[in-house]
């Protein structure tokens, strides 16, 4: 597998970087995931954009332009034989000085890699176990909009659901709400309307998320931003997962609890998959 590191393409092996980069040392860093389909990196418009504010709002460099990303990326899909993957952007400060400050930082670097898109089988996953995990997200914590690389409440609320045989969890916020899962957004119907956290909660403003809501625009379906307890979860008319390794993943158990399925959850799976196939 060729990896894409700070301008050169190189052999997966070959990829190596410092023991002293800050991303290493404190998840001083940004990532995307995007998802390929036929070659081409799904959103990536959408990537690429949240990757550049966040670099400025951390106010590291980009040590490359957008175009020249996608070249790579592209070239990176073609030289790999991967056109069907999971292609990842990770952007960290770099080399610094000893200890938090990142004075002397100047010199990013950039790494894309591919890897086997979950899916590859060809066959749609559209059901899902999930558990609560016993770990909080902060309510109205600015970072949240962005993909840091200091993920540790996600990691290790993902253990508890592997630890469970779950497929994903759900995490609440510091105000007790179920915001998000450890990496994908969270939806739930309720009075027939698609109902999704506000950004305000905590959590990313997903990619898929925007393709969502976007989607029910165009089917005309009610969509509406609101908080939501795992009670009140329990209530809902159904509930599903988006993330841009699989789309849409419809819920069907929260912590043993069966969820109900919905004709709505089926019609934005339904709307999205013809999307990939249009080539949006």
């Amino acid at each position: 597998m060729l990896v894409y590191l700070n301008g050169r393409f190189v052999p997966e092996a070959a990829a190596t970087v410092s023991v002293f980069d800050r991303s290493f040392l404190y998840g001083d860093g940004l990532f995307e995931a995007m998802r390929v389909y036929g070659g081409k990196p799904f959103r990536w418009a959408d990537h690429l954009e949240r990757l550049r504010r966040g670099a400025a709002f951390l106010k590291i460099q980009l040590p490359f332009s957008e175009n020249d990303l996608l070249v790579a990326a592209r070239q990176l899909i073609k030289e790999n034989a991967l056109p069907e993957s999971l292609l990842r952007i990770t952007l960290s400060r770099g080399v610094g000085r000893r200890g938090y400050s990142p004075a002397g930082a100047d010199h990013p670097s950039l790494v894309i890699t591919l890897h086997p898109a979950p899916d590859a089988d060809g066959q749609p996953r559209l059901a899902g176990r999930v558990v609560t995990a016993s770990f909080r997200l902060p309510a109205n914590e600015t970072l949240a909009q962005f993909k840091t690389c200091n993920k540790l409440p996600q990691v290790m609320a993902r253990a508890e659901a592997d630890a469970a045989g779950a497929d994903e969890a759900l995490l609440l916020n510091t105000n007790g709400d179920i915001v998000e899962g450890s990496s994908s957004n969270l939806f739930w119907i309720a009075g027939g309307a698609v109902c999704t956290p506000p950004l305000t909660s905590g959590i990313l403003a997903g990619v898929t998320r925007i393709v969502v809501l976007e989607l029910c625009g165009k089917l005309g379906l009610p969509c509406r931003e609101a908080s939501i307890t795992p009670a009140e979860l329990m209530r809902a008319q159904g509930a599903f997962l988006s993330l841009s390794s699989w789309g849409i993943l419809e819920i069907t158990s929260i912590d043993g609890g069966v969820m109900p399925g919905s004709a709505i959850t089926a019609r934005l799976n339904a709307a999205y998959g013809d999307m990939i196939k249009g080539g949006q």
